[in-house]
C-alpha cells in the first residue's frame, strides 16, 4: 500500500460549481458580505456537493476513533495509561461533553475501536469488533505499530468512510478518544514542520503540569529522532510513530476526501492525521474544515501549513470532538441561508437604477 497513490483519486470540489454559487450569492436579498464567514461556508458546500442552490445539511454523523499509546505510561497525559476505554464508555453512557452535545443537536455518534488496551468484553461488538491491536507501541523507543498492522488500521479508517458515505452521511464532525494520542500527534506534526519538540508540545486536553510536560517534551523529542528517518514514506512514518488509531484517522479522511465526503476536523490529533493525509494527497485538505483552535500548538503549526482557518476559537479543550461539534451549528446554518434565502427580484433593481441595492441597503445595511 502507497498512501501516494490517493494523489490520483482525490479531486478538488468543483470550481465551476463554487463560481455558480458566488454568483447567485450577489443575487440574494441579503447583501454580500453582511454574513461574513458564512458565506464562504455556503459556497464551499456548494461545491462539495456540486449543487447550486447548496443541500441543507440533513444527516450528519460524528465518527470517534478510539485507542490507547504506550507513551502514555511515561506519565505525558493527564490520563492514567490504558484508561481510553472510559473516555469510551462514558461517552456511550451519554455522560461526555461530546456526548450531550450529540443529544442536545441530535447527531448520531459512531466510536470506532481501532487500538484500545482493554478487554472486549468491556464495550459493545460493534465498537470493538474492528480492532487492530491492544494498544500502540511506545513510539519514543519502540514503533507503534508494525508494517501490516498500520496498512490494516489505514484500511480500517478506509472502510469506515465508505459505509458513511454509502449510508446518506452528508456531513462527518471527527474526533478521537485516546490517552498519550496528543504525544503522538504532535511528534506527527513535528516532524512533518521540521520543528522541534518544546514547539509543539502541549498540554493535551486532560491538563498536564510542568513536570508532566517536561516528560512529554522528552519524549516527543526521543520520537522525532525515529521518525525524521521514515519522512519519505507517510505509513512507515504512521506505524513508526502513529499508532492505530491515527492511521485509521488518516485512512478515514483520506477516502472520504475520495469519495466527497466534507469532514469538519477537532483538535491536535485529527489535525495531525489531516497533515499526513495532505502529505500523501495535496488536494485532500479542500475537503476539510477546522472546527476549532484547540490551544495546542501542534494544532495550530498544522492547520497553518494546511491553510486552514478554524471556524471557532471558544478556549474548549477538552477534545473527544466536541469543538467541531460545536462548529456545527454554525456549517449547518450557512448551508441554510445560502439554500433558503430569496434572492432580489430582478424588477425591483431595474427600478433602482444606479442606486443598486438600494431597498436592501435600507431593510439591512442601514439597521446598524
Amino acid at each position: 500500500m502507497n498512501l501516494d497513490d490517493f494523489s490520483d483519486l482525490i479531486e478538488r470540489p468543483d470550481g465551476g460549481v463554487r463560481r455558480d454559487a458566488e454568483e447567485r450569492r450577489e443575487r440574494l436579498s441579503v447583501p454580500v458580505g453582511s454574513l461574513g464567514r458564512l458565506d464562504e461556508l455556503g459556497e464551499w458546500l456548494s461545491a462539495a456537493q456540486q449543487s447550486v442552490p447548496v443541500k441543507t445539511i440533513e444527516q450528519p454523523r460524528v465518527v470517534l476513533f478510539a485507542g490507547d499509546h504506550g507513551v502514555a505510561g511515561l506519565d505525558v497525559s493527564g490520563r492514567a495509561a490504558n484508561s481510553a476505554y472510559e473516555l469510551v464508555r462514558a461517552t456511550l453512557d451519554g455522560a461526555t461533553p461530546l456526548a450531550v452535545l450529540a443529544r442536545q443537536f441530535s447527531v448520531p455518534v459512531r466510536i470506532v475501536d481501532a487500538g484500545l488496551d482493554c478487554d472486549p468484553e468491556l464495550l459493545p461488538e460493534p465498537v470493538v469488533r474492528h480492532r487492530v491491536r491492544r494498544g500502540s507501541g511506545r513510539i519514543d523507543i519502540e514503533d507503534a505499530l508494525t508494517a501490516e498492522e498500520a496498512e490494516r488500521a489505514v484500511r480500517l479508517g478506509m472502510a469506515i468512510a465508505d459505509e458513511e458515505a454509502d449510508s446518506g452521511t452528508d456531513l462527518v464532525v471527527l474526533g478521537d478518544l485516546s490517552v498519550g494520542g496528543t504525544t503522538a500527534a504532535a511528534t506527527l506534526i513535528a516532524a512533518l514542520c521540521g520543528t522541534d519538540a518544546s514547539v509543539v508540545t502541549g498540554r493535551g486536553g486532560a491538563g498536564i503540569d510542568d513536570l508532566a510536560w517536561m516528560r512529554k517534551c522528552a519524549a516527543i523529542r526521543d520520537a522525532l529522532r525515529r521518525a525524521r528517518p521514515v519522512l519519505g514514506d507517510q505509513l512507515e512514518l504512521l506505524a513508526t510513530v502513529g499508532g492505530a488509531d491515527l492511521a485509521a484517522m488518516t485512512g478515514f479522511l483520506l477516502q472520504c476526501a475520495v469519495r466527497r465526503l466534507p469532514v469538519i476536523l477537532d483538535g491536535v490529533v485529527s489535525a495531525a492525521c489531516a497533515l499526513v493525509g495532505q502529505r500523501a494527497a495535496f488536494r485532500a485538505p479542500d475537503w476539510w474544515l477546522a472546527g476549532q483552535a484547540s490551544g495546542e500548538p501542534a494544532q495550530a503549526k498544522a492547520l497553518d501549513r494546511m491553510a486552514l482557518n478554524p471556524l471557532l476559537d471558544h478556549g474548549v479543550i477538552v477534545g473527544e470532538g466536541s469543538g467541531a461539534l460545536l462548529a456545527l451549528p454554525l456549517v449547518r446554518a450557512a448551508a441554510a441561508l445560502a439554500a433558503e434565502l430569496p434572492e432580489r427580484d430582478p424588477v425591483a433593481g431595474e427600478k433602482d437604477g444606479d442606486d443598486e441595492g438600494a431597498g436592501v441597503g435600507a431593510a439591512y445595511g442601514d439597521a446598524t
